[in-house]
C-alpha cells in the first residue's frame, strides 16, 4: 500500500520524485510511495585524481588544472583509505582522515554503516575540488559513494555527498561530510541517525535506538511480507534483500528529505541499482495495519522499476497492484476499504481510471477511495485474465511506457476501452453504486 497518494510529477528521467500515498481510516494505513526518478547507472564517475598538496592555490574546481586535479587524486586516495578501513571494521582507521571537529559525525555514521553491514562502499570524485567561497583554504569536492548491504554482489546504490577538506601539511584532511540533499532521494538514514539493526533472510529492519524493541516484530512481519512481494516481481529477479527504516517523529520529518503529506505512514523510496528503500512512519502505524501496509510497500519494491515512474495516469495501475499483494488473497468483500469506495463512486469522481490519482491536500475518504477503485480495478483483470497476464499488462505499461491501449491488445488481445468500462462496471457492482 502506498499511502497518502502523491502522484508522479516529474518526467520520465528527471531527477525529481514521482509519489503516491493513502490512508485507511480506522483500520487503514497511510502510506506513501516515493518513486525516485534516480539516473542510476553503475557508479562509475570520472575518478579525477588529487595530487599532492602545492604551496600555491589549487585552481578552483577547473578540470583541466593539473593543479586541481592532483588535489583531487589526493582526496580520493584518502577516501579509499577510508572506505577500507569501513569495510574492515576500523574505526580508527576510518576516523584518521578526518580533523577532529569532523570526528563525532563521521563516528556515528560509521556505527550506522557498520550496523546495517555494509559490503561494498566505493567513493568516487565527481568533478574536481572547488574552493569554497568565504573560507580561506577550505575546498569542496563532490563526490559519489556506490553502496550494498548485506549481499557482497549486488548492483550498488548510489548517493552523492558533498565534502570539504583542508591542506594540513601536506596532506588533505575532511572537515565536514555533508548529508545528501540532491533530489530524488534526500538525506539516508544512516547519515543522520544512531540506528538499531535486525536482519532476517530477505529483509533487514532499522529504526533509531529508542524504538529497538520494535526490531524483532517487525521483523518477523517483513519477513512474511517479502514472501507475498516476491510474487509480484515484473522484470528480473526479486530484490537481493528488502531494507525497511521505521521512523520515529523526527526521523520522519528528516529521512529522505521529510515533507510527507500529513496522512502519510510509509512510502518506498529509489535509491539506485534497482534498489527502493522502505520507510515506516511509527506514528501513524496501527497493529492492525501493519502486515498489508509492508505488503503494499514491499510490492512497490518488487514491481517498480529502477527509475519509478512518471504517468499520473497510470498511478491506479501502480497502486492497485500493491493493493492486490496488500489484501493477500482475501475475499473482495472483506476489503476495509468498501466504504470509501461506494462514498467516491457515488460522488464527484469521473468514473475515468486515469484520474484517479488523489492531491497531496485530498481529503482521507477521497484518498482511501482512490485506492481501493485502484484495487478493485486490478482486482478485475486479474480474475478475468490471471495474475501473470496482469503482470505482463503492468511490466508493457509501467517498465515499457506503452499506452494502455497497446498494452491492452498486446497482452489481453482486447480493446482498453471496453477493458476500462468492464472494470468500472464491476468496482461499481462491488460498491453497490
Amino acid at each position: 500500500m502506498t499511502d497518502g497518494d502523491e502522484q508522479p510529477d516529474a518526467p520520465a528521467g528527471a531527477s525529481g520524485p514521482a509519489r503516491s500515498s493513502r490512508r485507511r481510516w480506522p483500520l487503514w494505513t497511510a502510506l506513501a510511495l516515493v518513486l525516485v526518478l534516480l539516473a542510476c547507472g553503475a557508479p562509475g564517475v570520472l575518478l579525477l585524481g588529487l595530487v599532492p598538496g602545492v604551496a600555491g592555490r589549487p585552481a578552483a574546481g577547473s578540470a583541466d588544472d593539473p593543479a586541481a586535479r592532483r588535489l583531487g587524486e589526493r582526496m580520493t586516495a584518502q577516501l579509499d583509505r577510508q572506505a577500507a578501513a569501513l569495510l574492515a571494521g576500523d574505526r580508527p582507521g576510518f576516523l584518521a582522515v578526518a580533523e577532529p571537529p569532523a570526528r563525532p559525525a563521521l563516528t556515528r555514521r560509521y556505527a550506522a554503516l557498520r550496523a546495517l553491514r555494509v559490503t561494498v562502499w566505493r567513493p568516487e570524485a565527481n568533478g574536481v575540488p572547488a574552493e569554497v567561497d568565504g573560507r580561506a583554504g577550505e575546498w569542496r569536492l563532490t563526490v559519489r559513494v556506490g553502496y550494498c548491504f548485506v549481499v557482497v554482489d549486488c548492483t550498488p546504490s548510489t548517493v552523492t555527498i558533498g565534502t570539504r577538506w583542508r591542506i594540513v601539511g601536506d596532506e588533505p584532511r575532511l572537515v565536514t561530510v555533508e548529508e545528501s540533499r540532491a533530489a530524488p532521494a534526500g538525506a539516508r538514514p544512516w547519515e543522520v541517525s544512531d540506528l538499531a539493526v535486525a536482519v532476517g533472510k530477505r529483509t533487514m529492519v532499522a529504526t533509531t535506538p529508542a524504538l529497538r524493541a520494535k526490531l524483532p516484530g517487525l521483523l518477523a512481519q517483513a519477513e512474511a511480507a517479502a514472501e507475498v512481494a516476491d510474487l509480484y516481481v515484473v522484470a528480473g529477479t526479486p530484490p537481493d534483500r528488502y531494507l525497511v527504516f521505521y521512523a520515529g517523529h523526527t526521523e520522519w520529518q528528516r529521512w529522505y528529505g521529510g515533507g510527507r503529506p500529513k496522512w502519510t505512514a510509509g512510502y518506498a523510496v529509489g535509491v539506485g541499482g534497482g534498489h527502493h528503500d522502505v520507510v515506516l512512519n511509527a506514528q501513524s502505524i496501527t497493529p492492525a495495519g501493519i502486515d498489508d501496509l509492508l505488503r503494499h510497500e514491499l510490492t512497490h519494491a518488487a514491481s517498480l522499476p529502477d527509475r519509478g515512474y512518471s504517468d499520473r495516469s497510470t498511478w491506479w495501475l501502480v497502486e492497485g497492484l500493491a493493493e492486490y499483494a496488500g489484501a493477500d488473497g482475501q475475499p473482495v468483500d472483506r476489503y476495509d476499504g468498501l466504504a470509501e469506495v461506494r462514498k467516491l463512486v457515488r460522488g464527484g469522481w469521473d468514473g475515468r481510471l486515469d484520474s484517479l490519482a488523489p492531491a497531496d491536500d485530498a481529503a482521507d475518504d477521497r484518498v482511501g477511495g482512490a485506492y481501493g477503485v485502484s484495487y478493485l480495478a486490478v482486482r478485475h483483470l486479474v480474475d478475468r485474465y490471471g495474475e501473470q497476464r496482469m503482470l505482463d499488462f503492468f511490466r508493457a505499461v509501467v517498465h515499457e511506457h506503452r499506452s494502455v491501449d497497446e498494452a491492452a491488445e498486446r497482452v489481453f488481445g482486447d480493446p482498453w476501452s471496453a477493458l476500462h468500462d468492464d472494470c468500472v462496471d464491476y468496482l461499481r457492482t462491488v460498491a453497490g453504486g
